[in-house]
């Protein structure tokens, strides 16, 4: 029987194999554990608008894929149920940013979870909530015959 926090890894390295996203983004999976995790994203020249600024659009999905990872950490299938974003700052070219997800609250189906994104000066660009929904299932098998 592994640890929650091995467990945690191996979730990751599941949802990691199909998440063809975050690779094309340069999303970088830097830490999992048990209700959270980190991500970090380079902003790129191909990602910035006419106002010379990250588009939302992709802070917010640097946001929402760290979401979730960190409800699908505990190895139940979970998708979003809702989301809303705060930009507090803007992330400019050659700035690499940091999302940092948390769980707030799981309860037995639904859950919420919040996201700070930062660049390298730590100042805060974005503030993210996320709703979760369990549907059924596990992302890696564990061996315990554990039942939803």
């Amino acid at each position: 029987m592994s640890s929650p926090e091995q467990l945690a890894r191996d979730c990751g390295e599941a949802l990691w194999v199909g998440d063809h996203a975050c690779r094309a983004l340069g999303v970088t999976l830097v830490a999992i554990a048990p209700g959270t995790a980190t991500m970090t994203m380079r902003v790129r020249a191909d990602m910035v608008n006419g106002h010379d600024l990250c588009h939302g659009g992709l802070i917010f999905t640097l946001a929402d894929s760290c979401f979730a990872y960190a409800c699908n950490s505990e190895n139940f299938n979970t998708v979003a149920a809702g989301a809303r974003i705060e930009f507090l700052a803007p992330a400019r070219l050659g700035e690499e940013l940091t999302a940092s997800a948390s769980q707030v609250q799981q309860g037995r189906r639904s859950g919420v979870y919040d996201v700070t994104v930062t660049n390298q000066a730590q100042q805060t660009i974005a503030l993210f909530r996320g709703n979760s929904h369990r549907i059924g299932g596990h992302l890696v098998e564990t061996g315990t015959g554990e039942i939803d």
